[in-house]
């Protein structure tokens, strides 16, 4: 499984604004240039992170972004559940319904193992514990 950039680069956009905002708004541009990554791209990972709870905007010359809850109490696994959609390896881990092997397959226990220790692992992790990282960088 590989994940797309609207998870890697939602998680590093909400890392930004945990490390930059203290408390304050912080700007899609500011964010940008910081992140390397443009405006608008940005712009569309907002909208799903607005309605998941995770970010509030402010209007205005001072405006930008805010993160809703502390950095904290937000888990890197639910980010990225939000922004792809869910992350199980697959179909059938998540509906057994979607295959008509999954009563019998031997193989999807191990499916299941296996997205259950991702989820697990990812669930573990903070934005706060990331956030205070030494550098910063992380991958693309």
């Amino acid at each position: 499984m590989k994940l797309s950039t609207r998870s890697r680069y939602g998680t590093r956009m909400l890392i930004d604004i945990a490390r930059n905002g203290n408390g304050q708004p912080v700007s899609v541009s500011d964010i940008s240039r910081r992140l390397g990554v443009s405006v608008k791209y940005l712009e569309q990972l907002i909208r799903p992170l607005k309605r998941g709870g995770y970010l509030d905007s402010v209007r205005g010359p001072k405006g930008g972004h805010m993160l809703t809850r502390a950095p904290e109490e937000i888990t890197v696994g639910e980010v990225v559940r939000l922004l792809e959609g869910g992350i199980n390896l697959t179909d059938c881990v998540g509906d057994s319904g979607k295959c008509k092997r999954a009563a019998t397959c031997n193989v999807r226990a191990v499916w299941i193992e296996a997205t259950n220790a991702m989820n697990s692992i990812l669930d573990s992790i903070t934005l706060s514990q990331i956030s205070h990282e030494e550098d910063g960088t992380c991958c693309q």
